[in-house]
């Protein structure tokens, strides 16, 4: 299978840990990608509404009929999935997201979950998110440490004491898996098992054991024109 690993954030550096973490983790052909524009992490719903543009414009580039890159899947790498829906909907491949997937994976582990992040903005959005999913509260938590993920990657060792202290807050409240959600965050698990006294899933781990099952969306496109995109992205749009 040839993978296309599409970070939704602009930093590189983010780009080639989630690849070296995903050529560890799986068989497959790994092709990392990093979006032309947008916020160097997200972490503001400005942020997460510019990405998707991004995501959706790179993942045309790459992706969309006619351009011959041969990919099987792709995966939009940044926990939040920014465009996932359209793209899928857009798309001829099955797209997968970070939080989707994981989401999906904890709720097979335990009836109550917990989704565990850098930057405390991404706690209503991840909320919302599960939601639209039909996960309420009772099913999905939600939790975060102040510092963001680009943040945690830079500096590891500093932040595990404060996601270790919050996860055992969120396995003390009910939740019965922890999601480690972010791209910053990838790699983080296997050190945060042992001091939580409940499952700890990857949030890229989760996603790759998701790839057997995926399937392309299947929601017609209504073509409409538009002003001002990049070709590719024009012509998936037309259908």
């Amino acid at each position: 299978m040839k993978l296309l690993l599409l970070n939704g954030n602009t930093d590189p550096a983010i780009t080639e840990r989630l690849a070296g973490a995903a050529r560890a983790l799986c068989p497959h052909e790994v092709v990392p990608a990093t979006v032309r524009f947008g916020a160097r992490y997200i972490a503001t719903r400005a942020a997460a509404a510019i990405a998707a543009h991004a995501v959706l414009d790179t993942l045309a580039e790459r992706v969309g009929r006619g351009n011959g890159e041969g990919f099987d899947a792709a995966i939009i790498a940044c926990f939040g999935d920014p465009g996932l829906e359209a793209a899928r909907e857009a798309l001829p491949i099955p797209v997968l997201g970070l939080a989707d997937s994981s989401i999906s994976a904890a709720l097979r582990v335990a009836p109550t979950v917990s989704l565990l992040t850098g930057g405390e903005a991404w706690v209503p959005m991840l909320r919302e998110f599960a939601l639209l999913r039909g996960h309420g509260p009772d099913r999905v938590r939600v939790a975060a440490v102040p510092p963001t993920g680009d943040m945690i990657a830079r500096e590891p060792d500093r932040a595990l004491a404060l996601l270790a202290e919050v996860a055992q807050e969120e396995a003390a409240a009910g939740a019965g898996c922890l999601v480690l959600g972010g791209a910053g965050l990838v790699g983080l698990a296997p050190r945060l098992r042992p001091l939580v006294p409940v499952p700890v899933l990857d949030c890229l781990e989760a996603t790759l054991e998701d790839l057997p099952g995926a399937r392309p969306g299947t929601a017609p496109m209504q073509p409409a024109p538009s002003v001002g995109l990049s070709a590719p992205l024009s012509r998936i749009l037309a259908g």
